[in-house]
């Protein structure tokens, strides 16, 4: 009588691995909007996005609680900064450097300090938060060179963060229930149109376990709209029209308040 085999050690190692209790948990996200207009009375909007952390049944109580972290990544353009310098009295641009692919809008909000969330290495290999993610940018001038990168960057990030394009916040997700949370995406009023990446990752124990994207269109209607496509589309008919605009403008003001 032939026994049948019994599994090795390691086979039972690689079934506890792919067991169902490693993927247990799922998320579920929905935005309050995904398309934000913008007209000319447009001061800022905000965003408010749902989201419920769904579990298998029979699945144990997991030891920590869960963390959340969402990333909003607006269009990518190549922005160009510069170091000003004191030349003969007078302050020029004298370096600068350009930020390739750089994300014209950047927020992440988490519902605590991400470093109380998990390690530094797994935030640097995530590009989870300000500080981590990446930012290539090139040398245009042969003095650049000697300017530490990081000087650049720090200058990129806070002149966004003034203008409320780049933003971290420790406490923008918030728990309603231990398996339901929320989280408000601020808009300013100079955000850029576009298609904007959202993504949120679930973090338990100093781990991610689960994510999942979603979308979100920022565009503009009405004269604005049709000023903007003019420019694209019809760019030397838009320089004259403009031109011409200022000049019957000015015309005008010299009629009015002409003194006889």
């Amino acid at each position: 009588m032939i026994k049948p085999a019994r599994p090795s050690f390691f086979a039972a190692i690689v079934l506890a691995m792919v067991s169902p209790a490693a993927a247990a948990e799922r998320l579920i996200t929905s935005l309050s909007e995904h398309r934000v207009m913008v007209t000319s009375s447009f001061n800022g909007s905000e965003v408010v996005l749902f989201g419920g952390i769904e579990r298998d049944a029979g699945v144990l109580p997991l030891r920590g609680n869960y963390d959340v972290a969402v990333t909003v990544i607006g269009p990518r353009q190549d922005i160009v900064t510069f170091r000003k310098e004191r030349v003969l009295g007078i302050w020029v641009n004298y370096e600068s450097r350009v930020f390739e692919n750089a994300p014209s809008y950047l927020a992440v909000l988490t519902n605590r300090p991400l470093e109380t969330i998990t390690s530094a290495e797994t935030l640097r290999r995530l590009q989870l938060g300000l500080d981590n993610f990446a930012l290539p940018q090139r040398a245009v001038s042969a003095s650049a060179d000697d300017v530490p990168g990081e000087t650049f960057r720090k200058a990129l990030v806070n002149l966004k963060d003034e203008h409320g394009l780049y933003r971290q916040e420790s406490n923008g997700v918030t728990f309603l229930t231990p398996a339901l949370f929320r989280a408000s995406i601020a808009l300013p009023a100079e955000v850029p149109v576009g298609t904007y990446e959202v993504e949120v990752k679930l973090f338990a124990d100093g781990m991610m376990i689960a994510r999942t994207p979603s979308a979100l269109e920022i565009y503009k209607a009405g004269f604005e709209q049709f000023v903007s496509f003019s420019a694209q589309t019809h760019g030397v008919l838009y320089g004259l029209a403009t031109a011409l605009m200022a000049i019957m403008t000015g015309w005008f003001a010299s009629v009015v308040f002409r003194r006889d």
